[in-house]
């Protein structure tokens, strides 16, 4: 039977928190092997759930600018820009 996909019902920065608790935890290396391939795993998945979200709010990050004709225009965001 296959494991059921977590779903991280927390917000982002909870899910930061927790993977930075993971990572300490494993740092430490006193967990049993089950206990740390558990929590590599996860760790794995709030990584994905972490990424998708950036990502997210990435395609969401817009900027307006006037283009010649003075019309308001969206283009997407660039760090560089600034």
């Amino acid at each position: 039977m296959a494991k059921k996909e977590m779903e991280w019902k927390g917000s982002f920065e909870e899910a930061l928190s927790r993977l930075e608790q993971i990572v300490s935890m494993l740092e430490e290396g006193k967990a049993g092997l089950d206990e740390s391939l558990e929590a590599y795993e996860e760790g794995v998945k709030l990584v994905k759930y972490c990424h998708d979200t950036l990502n997210k709010a990435e395609q969401r990050v817009r900027i307006l600018i006037k283009n010649e004709e003075g019309e308001m225009t969206e283009e997407p965001f660039s760090p560089s820009e600034g």
